[in-house]
């Protein structure tokens, strides 16, 4: 049983993971600083450069509405720095790839099936094709 957990935690996939929560962690804690330290203060209200000390009280209850705006502040952050820096760059990338990779088979106008780019004939329903270029 201990060869089979030694194995199951020297996966590739596990390793991934763990390497991605790790710099995810990592991550997270460099934005919140970047908000806290940065960006609050950039578009802070007058005389409150920390929105976490911004509260309401009804009914002797404590609603702590400033730290919410600190931590949705924190998401769009994360947010708009994945879409930027990861999402787009990737799709640049796949995008730039898929056209670098050529198309060995199209689809007959016939029949549908998939046969050879350079083929004159179907080889399922023996149409006529026509070669595009």
């Amino acid at each position: 049983m201990l060869k089979d957990f030694k194995k199951f935690l020297m996966q590739g996939n596990i390793v991934d993971l763990a390497v991605a929560v790790v710099i995810g962690v990592a991550f997270g804690a460099l934005v919140k600083s970047l908000v806290t330290n940065i960006l609050t203060p950039i578009i802070a209200i007058p005389g409150k450069t920390d929105f976490s000390a911004l509260t309401v009280e009804i009914n002797g209850s404590k609603f702590l509405y400033g730290a919410f705006l600190n931590d949705a502040i924190t998401f769009i952050s994360v947010a708009a720095v994945v879409f930027f820096f990861v999402v787009k760059p990737m799709e640049a990338l796949m995008t730039r790839t898929k056209k670098e990779e050529e198309a060995t088979t199209r689809e007959c106008s016939e029949c549908l099936s998939e046969i050879p780019v350079a083929a004159h004939r179907c080889r399922a329903c023996g149409s006529v094709q026509l070669i595009t270029t």
